[in-house]
């Protein structure tokens, strides 16, 4: 099976049209900024000095400015420029990390349909999620094709529902609004029909600057004018279970300054409070300490798969769940900060897992 990686870079142009990659560059350029030398930093990256200058030159020409200033007793550090770059191909690897990282699964799995086709893959479609992420990874090392499409959980759910996938990953909060939630998704589920697969508990918060520089405590602040919020797309199991929390307290969403914002992942929510682009957003734990971002926890949720109960006793479900209870897959979800995958494995019938309709 092949292997998909795909990358962000920012490419600059000169005048005369030739094309540089400042990734190729951004390594040297932060070598340099650690150690204060371009000769150890050459060295470092396995470069001569003569061809670590070239690669400098060669960006400054296009840039039009120099990316080193020498400064006395320091040696070589960056200049303003040059600062300016590093931070740009790292928050551009930072902004673009999830949504890359979910195309390249994709990608993979597409490709490797195609050289495979005889192979019985595993469908999923799923509400983005790094256990979900470490269960696409486990199925390509162990060479089990998937076919992985990440959407929000209600679509999800209808794509089950009208057979075009074998999985359909969603989350539920613990508490208060599960059943409003829950009842989004049981007009797609059939009882007779269908099973929840357990992959893990999480929990979801709020996304905040290093410090807490806005002295946000809660939901609450986020009605404050000097808040700006940044949002998950309209019809994900967040989003939903984020208008529920905040009228729980008195606040109207369309109130929230950048509300309105649509992102598709919780790393894109995480980098876009890092880069400062934003001074809070809510997702879950590991994308803030990922980022090295504050976290407050708001609620704890199931993360669930649904699937067809005719199914599980047979390729390709019955390799599936299997490797969901192997202890070397729950080890990998255990790493992630607030995610607990006791239950892993475990399959639930619908009422147990989605509990009672709300009133």
């Amino acid at each position: 099976m092949i292997r998909i990686e795909c990358q962000a870079q920012l490419v600059v142009k000169g005048p005369d049209g030739r094309e540089a990659s400042l990734s190729d560059v951004v390594p040297l350029l932060a070598l340099v900024d650690e150690s204060g030398s371009i000769a150890q930093a050459a060295t470092l990256k396995g470069l001569s000095y003569r061809h670590a200058w070239g690669l400098l030159r060669s960006i400054e020409e296009r840039l039009g400015g120099p990316l080193i200033a020498k400064e006395r007793g320091r040696g070589s550090v960056l200049s303003e420029l040059g600062q300016a770059v590093l931070r740009a191909q790292r928050l551009c690897g930072e902004r673009l990390d999830g949504n890359m990282q979910a195309l390249a699964s994709e990608v993979a799995s597409e490709l490797n349909r195609w050289l495979a086709p005889a192979a019985d893959d595993v469908r999923i479609y799923a509400s983005h999620g790094y256990a979900v992420a470490a269960l696409v990874t486990a199925l390509v090392a162990n060479d089990l094709p998937v076919d992985i499409k990440y959407r929000d959980s209600a679509d999800a759910v209808s794509a089950l529902a009208r057979g075009e996938c074998d999985l359909a990953g969603f989350h539920l909060p613990l508490g208060e609004f599960r059943a409003a939630c829950a009842d989004t998704y049981r007009r797609w589920l059939d009882p007779q029909r269908h099973v929840l697969v357990h992959l893990t508990k999480r929990k979801q918060g709020l996304f905040l600057g290093k410090g807490n520089p806005k002295g946000i405590g809660g939901l609450s602040d986020l009605a404050r004018d000097d808040i700006r919020f940044v949002n998950r797309q309209p019809g994900s199991g967040t989003r939903m279970l984020l208008d529920l929390a905040l009228r729980k307290v008195g606040v109207d969403p369309d109130r929230v300054n950048g509300y309105a914002s649509a992102e598709l992942t919780h790393s894109a929510i995480a980098a876009f409070v890092a880069s400062g682009m934003a001074d809070v957003g809510f997702g879950v734990e590991p994308a803030a300490h990922h980022f090295g971002l504050d976290f407050i926890p708001i609620v704890d949720e199931d993360y669930y798969f649904a699937c067809d109960r005719a199914r599980l006793e047979r390729a390709p479900l019955a390799t599936v769940i299997n490797l969901l209870r192997g202890a070397a897959f729950r080890h990998s979800v255990e790493q992630l900060e607030g995610y607990d995958p006791r239950d892993c494995g475990k399959l639930l019938d619908l009422d147990a897992g989605l509990g009672p309709g709300a009133a």
